[in-house]
């Protein structure tokens, strides 16, 4: 996602969205679109979740998610990688609706003054996020309360 930067000139920020409780579990930001970017964000995710084998990693096409250090972290992590064809503007829905949220919530169509300043402000953002911001799709529940929920009915319903 580009977000502008006072002055002019564009600061990049990667997220990874939990799919089924759209809890945001690892992000990154940086002055420039390096691989480094998105590798980063996963592997903070992946600290975060620590999935089991089999994890599906949904991208886009950008040449930071076919990179060959990205993809070797993403087999080294027993995951698979989902990428859409080209040109089907449906593939990252979900992160597009929050980084739309982000920049509404949070920039409120202004701008940051520099890295420091976005790194600051977005680290306490996927904190709100998590915890407070209800979604309709989640019967109006924070992510966080959904996944509470979530397992909390999982384990009335064992067999």
């Amino acid at each position: 996602m580009y977000l502008p930067k006072q002055g002019g000139g564009w600061l990049y920020l990667a997220t990874w969205l939990e799919r089924y409780s759209h809890k945001i579990v690892g992000w990154d930001v940086r002055e420039s679109m390096p691989e480094a970017l998105v590798s980063e964000a996963l592997r903070r995710a992946l600290a975060v979740r620590q999935p089991a084998a089999g994890l599906l990693v949904h991208s886009d096409q950008g040449s930071q998610h076919s990179a060959v250090n990205f993809k070797a972290l993403v087999v080294r992590h027993k995951a698979g990688q989902s990428m859409s064809r080209r040109g089907n503007c449906y593939d990252n829905a979900h992160a597009e609706s929050f980084w739309s949220r982000l920049k509404t919530e949070l920039l409120a169509g202004g701008s940051f003054r520099n890295l420091a300043e976005a790194r600051l402000e977005i680290s306490h953002y996927p904190a709100y996020y998590n915890a407070e911001r209800r979604h309709s799709a989640l019967g109006y529940l924070a992510p966080n309360h959904f996944e509470i929920h979530f397992q909390t009915m999982s384990q009335l319903c064992v067999a």
